[in-house]
């Protein structure tokens, strides 16, 4: 059993929701909700070249996610107070689902988004512990979207 969450936990969330509203932050984020659909390796490649403001914004969204979600799995932020208010990471990880593995393999690397990846498939079950029904429909409005 996870040991109760802390007001070190609580400021560690609205810090991180702080860095979040930052303006280039605010611009990557809105930019990788509205433009980011690639789903192959390849279309990553051509909707964000190396070096375009693309490019930067989505290392921007994924390295943060990646980053929070390495709090969670070292032990520093508290799982369950996170998936009260932390639903953008499981949409960031939603969006990159596909690619992940193809940017693993591209970079030799099988840590790539590992922590992203762990902690959404935690996220996952723990939505589907509150309501049953709740991630497939998560899910199936991202992916509607995302055509």
């Amino acid at each position: 059993m996870q040991t109760p969450a802390t007001y070190d936990d609580v400021n560690l969330i609205l810090r991180l929701y702080e860095m979040r509203r930052e303006d280039k932050m605010r611009q990557a984020r809105n930019w990788f909700a509205a433009s980011f659909t690639a789903r192959t390796l390849d279309e990553l490649n051509n909707l964000c070249p190396p070096a375009s403001e693309a490019n930067a914004y989505f290392r921007m969204v994924i390295s943060y996610w990646d980053m929070v979600a390495s709090f969670i799995t070292g032990g520093v932020l508290n799982e369950r107070l996170f998936f009260q208010s932390g639903r953008e990471l499981l949409f960031v990880w939603e969006k990159v689902r596909d690619i992940a593995p193809q940017i693993r393999v591209a970079n030799k690397d099988d840590f790539i988004l590992k922590n992203l990846e762990t902690v959404a498939n935690s996220f996952i079950k723990w939505m589907e512990g509150q309501a049953p029904e709740s991630y497939n429909a998560y899910k199936n409005r991202l992916r509607a979207a995302s055509r």
